[in-house]
């Protein structure tokens, strides 16, 4: 009787992450990105309308990311960081998952609705 409760309980968990990671994973359907850094707006853009480009940023201890926008998405395609997290999270999909690049204490996310 307890291995089925158990086998239960794996499987609600195992269903709930399923559920969340669908949900969290979900393509943004806003267009408007925010380029911040330390708590301060740096960029917005309007994904439909930018222009491709590239931007780079600087960050107060010396260090750089190079932001591409093309084609109508957004990604951090170099930076002199350590770990290179912000290069391979890849494209700014998701509403919930920004890219972050903590060394540079840089994000690039989806601009919140202003209601």
């Amino acid at each position: 009787m307890t291995n089925r409760k158990i086998m239960l309980a794996v499987a609600a968990v195992f269903l709930v992450s399923v559920c969340l990671s669908v949900f969290i994973l979900m393509p943004s359907e806003k267009r408007e990105v925010e380029i911040v850094q330390n708590g301060t707006v740096l960029y917005t853009f309007d994904l439909n309308r930018a222009e491709d480009r590239e931007i780079r940023i600087s960050s107060a201890d010396g260090g750089y990311n190079l932001i591409v926008i093309k084609d109508g998405t957004i990604c951090i395609s170099e930076a002199d960081c350590p770990d290179q997290t912000c290069v391979k999270m890849g494209e700014l999909k998701s509403d919930y998952l920004p890219i972050v690049c903590l060394p540079h204490k840089l994000i690039v996310r989806f601009a919140e609705d202003e209601s």
